[in-house]
């Protein structure tokens, strides 16, 4: 099978008549992943190697901490209205993202950011969008308490679910005193511990993609097999996506950051101050991408085939319209990583239907 795409296209594997030949992108990727195409568009010699997610190390973590962080993350009386638990926003169903742009938190009030997917969030470097928690027991406490999401006072907390029925059990068994210690085992740091042991579990499933990795090489079909092998090459995808997870963890400005204007956010520059991490937001992880959409920091792309005419382009470059903005430090700037990549329509639908496989 040749598909028919355009000669402008990466030279390798291609046809005389400018398409893909199929036959040999097959060959090439049957044989050791170290002879695979490099990575296009990398602007760092040191990289991870796409990997099967069972490549990722195994958590170190204890059954009863890892059940008792379960029944905490279903539970909304987490939350200040009994209302919203963690599985508001972040849905099994839905690769424990929400399928909202935005989520409603207390009151219904709405959030800023889209509530990413937590599958493999215990392998981040960095969490929530703009890395401010360096751990997922930095991390959990964040949405319980903030006005907008769950909006449940932590120095309450403690009390109310002591005052539940089987609470105070769980975490004496999660978290039994040592010697010299006395008092109620419901603490905020436990609370806090229990319920990142319970996301450090919280992995994405198997796919025909982690079999493909591990030698199954039927495992793609033709078209996903032409979506890889453009992830790698054209597309510059591995720019960013890397690893078992496809995350550089590192954080890059794509040009959303509605500058001057009611969508404004300034993306990590709020945690550091530093002007050079202005609209920067971290890497998401693209395990389940298809289940987790809407897409970006702030959901505003509703279709994945949206999101991939943006990279196409280039993604945005805001420009100054004035010398007052020419002057703003904190005027963003588009990461040099982004190129327009020139896919052809049938390239784009191939890079989809290999995003929809990981």
């Amino acid at each position: 099978m040749t598909l028919l795409l355009s000669s402008s296209a990466a030279a390798s594997c291609t046809t005389s008549a400018g398409g893909w030949d199929a036959a040999c992108l097959r060959k090439l990727y049957s044989a050791d992943i170290g002879t695979w195409p490099r990575p296009q568009g990398l602007d760092r010699e040191v990289w991870r190697e796409m990997a099967p997610v069972s490549a990722l190390t195994p958590p170190a973590i204890d059954p009863a901490r890892v059940a008792l962080g379960e029944r905490l993350f279903f539970d909304p009386r987490l939350s200040r209205s009994n209302l919203l638990a963690c599985i508001s926003c972040h849905r099994p169903a839905h690769g424990f993202a929400d399928t909202q742009p935005v989520s409603a938190g207390h009151d219904g009030r709405l959030g800023k950011r889209n509530a990413p997917t937590i599958l493999g969030a215990a392998h981040a470097a960095a969490l929530f969008w703009d890395g401010r928690a360096a751990s997922l027991e930095e991390q959990a406490l964040g949405p319980i308490s903030h006005p907008d999401e769950m909006a449940m006072p932590l120095d309450e907390l403690p009390a109310k679910l002591a005052a539940l029925s089987g609470y105070a059990e769980a975490f004496a068994q999660a978290f039994p005193a040592g010697a010299g210690q006395s008092g109620s085992a419901v603490t905020l740091n436990n609370i806090a511990s229990a319920l990142a042991d319970y996301q450090r579990t919280l992995l994405p499933p198997e796919t025909r993609f982690d079999r493909f990795l591990r030698g199954q090489h039927d495992a793609l079909d033709d078209r996903e097999l032409l979506g890889l092998h453009l992830f790698r090459t054209k597309a510059r995808c591995m720019a960013c996506h890397e690893g078992p997870l496809l995350s550089d963890n590192r954080f890059h400005n794509l040009g959303l950051t509605w500058y001057g204007r009611s969508y404004e956010d300034l993306g990590r520059y709020g945690i550091t101050r530093e002007a050079a991490d202005v609209g920067r937001f971290r890497t998401p992880a693209l395990r389940q991408v298809a289940h987790t959409g809407p897409w970006m920091h702030n959901g505003r792309f509703p279709v994945l085939s949206g999101v991939l005419n943006m990279y196409n382009a280039g993604m945005p470059r805001p420009r100054p319209a004035n010398d007052a903005e020419a002057g703003d430090p904190l005027f963003p700037v588009t990461s040099e990583l982004l190129q327009p990549l020139e896919l052809t329509p049938a390239e784009l639908e191939a890079l989809e239907a290999f995003l929809r496989v990981l």
